[in-house]
């Protein structure tokens, strides 16, 4: 059996990954998943038979000459959406015996490139929320980095599962900053794709206007190869966007001459000294490497994040109506209360919120003339403790950085880039243009390559070696 040092060897070195037979990576992952399970509650669901018939056909065909494009990357799935023959919760009482008849478009791709299915994630129920503190049945999905602090969410499960080293890849899905989050608190990365970029086809709503799949990793090398894969018009997907497929970028080429703009204001606001700290470091890093960093202003305040929060309500609302009146008591405590938010919002509230929505998009286009990218934090606190906190509350802390940019619609990267009080994380969002999430793939592959944020271990990661 594969070590934790050998495993960590192989997440960090993606050259090194052809040496080690697929199926014993697969098993290896597998055992590390049953021992950590107790301790973060990562996974709702594990399919190790699925995952080492994946790992078979991998080796098979490495063994034929002929490897696939991932070449056997263990993935997780977050649980909203579809694998073939695996229940679909959304960690949700109502779905408890949902089975997929297919893959999700996003899961079909992977698999073919030669991904292997470890299992499904822990969520938000419904994906609608930041803290993946759930009601029984699935329970409450735990920080790697401290166990009495959130993982995030609502990919809470797919962050965690990364910082204790269960996977090497892992799918997560983002209205509000449902994979930007996570991946903060966890000292990941996790990208917000182009909206449309990616087939949502097989992928269980939250807020239609937001809702996009996003892939997460330890590097952003790895994003950015599943990134590649997945992206790609699907014509079954009402909301797909058809584009010409981006450039991708490689490794190596710099910052030198890229244009990067730091917000003055509301994203320094209110936020922790520790993680202004870590995202001032890492400007200071940037420029430093070559890059031409500057303050910029933004048309962003609360009132977007507002906006933010009545699109998606209305929304989630509507999705849920006939479920929420037929039998309430099924859903958590807390989505009641979201709902009965929702409830109560006026067709005027919402139509103010998609105009505000519109103007911010209006106001980016002159900021992407400045600039290329826009570098923010990723949260204004570390993961906050589980016990004691209110949900939808600590929610809203959580999305106030993330909410202005669901609304852009605009590609965003979250990478680590340090850590603050408690030892815990801190991300940093990268933000650019549609379609040039080539451009933060450039400068995540530069800053990781002279920082090592994104390698660091947790405690509890490194507690069976």
């Amino acid at each position: 059996m594969l070590t934790h040092d050998q495993i960590g060897r192989l997440i960090d070195d993606p050259d090194a990954r052809g040496e080690v037979p697929a199926v014993d990576v697969a098993e290896a992952l597998l055992a590390r998943i049953e021992a950590f399970q107790p301790s973060i509650n990562a996974f709702v669901t594990v399919t190790p038979e699925l995952a080492l018939a994946d790992a078979r056909r991998v080796d098979s065909a490495r063994a034929a000459g002929k490897p696939l494009p991932l070449d056997g990357l263990p993935l997780a799935v977050k649980d909203n959406i579809d694998v073939a023959g695996v229940v679909t919760t959304m960690a949700s009482r109502f779905f408890l015996e949902n089975v997929a008849e297919r893959d999700a478009e996003v899961v079909e791709r992977l698999r073919a490139a030669g991904a292997v299915v470890l299992g499904k994630t822990n969520l938000h129920e419904f994906a609608f929320g930041a803290t993946t503190a759930n009601p029984p049945p699935f329970g409450i999905c735990r920080n790697p980095w401290d166990t009495e602090r959130t993982s995030g969410g609502s990919s809470g499960g797919s962050g965690a599962a990364l910082a204790a080293d269960l996977c090497f890849a892992a799918l997560g899905t983002d209205t509000g900053g449902s994979v930007r989050i996570p991946a903060a608190l966890n000292g990941i990365s996790g990208l917000r794709p182009t909206f449309g970029s990616i087939s949502n086809r097989g992928v269980f709503h939250v807020a239609a206007t937001f809702d996009t799949v996003g892939p997460m990793a330890r590097d952003a090398r790895d994003v950015a190869r599943l990134h590649a894969l997945m992206t790609g018009f699907d014509p079954a997907d009402p909301r797909a966007v058809e584009h010409a497929p981006p450039d991708q970028e490689e490794p190596g080429q710099g910052v030198v001459g890229l244009r990067i703009g730091v917000p003055r204001g509301f994203f320094f606001e209110s936020v922790e000294p520790e993680v202004e700290a870590c995202v001032r470091a890492a400007a200071a890093a940037f420029a430093d490497l070559g890059a031409t960093v500057s303050e910029i202003e933004l048309a962003a305040d609360e009132s977007l994040c507002a906006a933010a929060a009545v699109i998606v309500r209305s929304e989630a609302l509507a999705l849920h109506r006939e479920r929420f009146n037929t039998r309430p008591e099924l859903f958590g405590e807390e989505i009641r209360q979201r709902f009965a938010i929702g409830g109560e919002l006026r067709a005027w509230e919402l139509a103010a919120s998609l105009e505000r929505m519109y103007d911010w998009r209006r106001s980016l286009r002159g900021v992407f003339e400045q600039v290329d990218v826009v570098m923010t934090p990723g949260t204004r606190i570390v993961a906050p403790r589980i016990e004691g906190a209110e949900s939808v509350s600590t929610s809203w802390d959580l999305t106030y950085f993330t909410y202005p940019w669901s609304c852009a619609g605009v590609p965003v990267l979250s990478i680590p880039c340090g850590f603050g009080a408690g030892s815990l994380p801190v991300g940093m969002q990268l933000v650019t243009r549609d379609w040039q999430e080539r451009l933060l793939f450039r400068a995540a592959f530069a800053y990781q390559e002279v920082t090592d944020w994104h390698r660091r271990r947790a405690p509890l990661a490194l507690s069976l070696r």
